[in-house]
């Protein structure tokens, strides 16, 4: 549900009634970012949303060869759960 659109340094899910979703980070150097916080509209939760802006994270990461720093809650329990996320985790 919604799209993915790049903005600055967050990844944001929108529908045609505007934002729903996002997931920010913070350039922390050249090879790190920090993801700092993920948040999805109460009435959207529990519908994967979070989980697709976290893999629209790891995928960026990847494509610009940087590690991330789970500093949101959120993407700190995913990293420590998937082991997909193992090439992005800077522990």
């Amino acid at each position: 549900m919604g799209i993915i659109y790049k903005e600055r340094n967050a990844f944001v899910v929108r529908t045609d009634e505007g934002p729903i979703g996002e997931i920010t980070y913070v350039p922390k150097d050249e090879h790190t970012w920090v993801a700092d916080h993920t948040y999805v509209s109460p009435h959207y939760r529990g519908g994967n949303i979070a989980k697709r802006l976290l893999n629209r994270l790891a995928e960026e990461a990847r494509e610009k060869g940087v590690k991330i720093i789970p500093q949101c809650s959120y993407v700190g329990v995913q990293f420590r759960r998937n082991p997909e996320y193992e090439d992005v985790w800077k522990h």
